[in-house]
């Protein structure tokens, strides 16, 4: 009962620097302890379901334990709110993807009076892959990794080495690229 009393007195950094100096996993459960209510609450805000809000926190707790080491944190509750948000708008997105495949998937076959729908569609992604190899290194990098291989920023930031910050502004401004070559490519085409 008195480590009890103990942990509970210890600021985060304090049950951080214990966590890493021992690498006692028990320190880092008490620290997630104080703040399961609050990603409950932020995962119910987003999932709107309790036992998906429920399963995001357990899912977020591992990605905690399996990215603590060599973590520097200045913020350790902002943190995790922001692992928790990006956490849920992945599954979010990921939900999104799953209903859109299902419903082309109920759409009845193209007929040949389609031809040129789909002569433009064809055109357009043919478009959409030569603009995306227009942009930087950087922002083509995180561009395809966000929406075509569906990753999430954490995923992004493990595999690149970017910080959120970087991934989050080479994906906004990829975006913003993206469209005005895309743009100017259409313009050309109309003419």
């Amino acid at each position: 009962m008195q480590q009890q009393s103990q942990h509970t007195k210890l600021t985060d950094e304090e049950l951080l620097q214990a966590y890493k100096s021992s690498n006692n996993n028990e320190w880092l459960g008490h620290l997630l302890q104080r703040y399961t209510m609050l990603l409950f609450g932020v995962a119910m805000k987003y999932l709107k379901d309790k036992d998906q809000a429920h399963d995001a926190v357990q899912q977020v707790f591992l990605k905690v334990l399996s990215n603590m080491h060599g973590e520097e944190f200045r913020n350790f509750k902002g943190w995790l709110y922001i692992l928790m948000r990006n956490h849920c708008l992945q599954l979010l997105r990921d939900r999104h993807h799953k209903a859109v495949e299902e419903a082309l998937l109920e759409l009845p076959e193209a007929e040949a009076t389609d031809k040129e729908a789909i002569a433009w569609q064809e055109y357009s992604l043919e478009q959409m892959k030569q603009s995306l190899e227009e942009l930087n290194t950087d922002q083509k990098t995180t561009i395809e990794q966000f929406y075509l291989q569906k990753k999430s920023y954490q995923q992004i930031m493990q595999q690149t080495g970017y910080s959120f910050l970087q991934v989050k502004s080479y994906i906004q401004n990829g975006k913003r690229n993206l469209k005005a070559i895309l743009l100017k490519k259409l313009a050309k085409k109309d003419r």
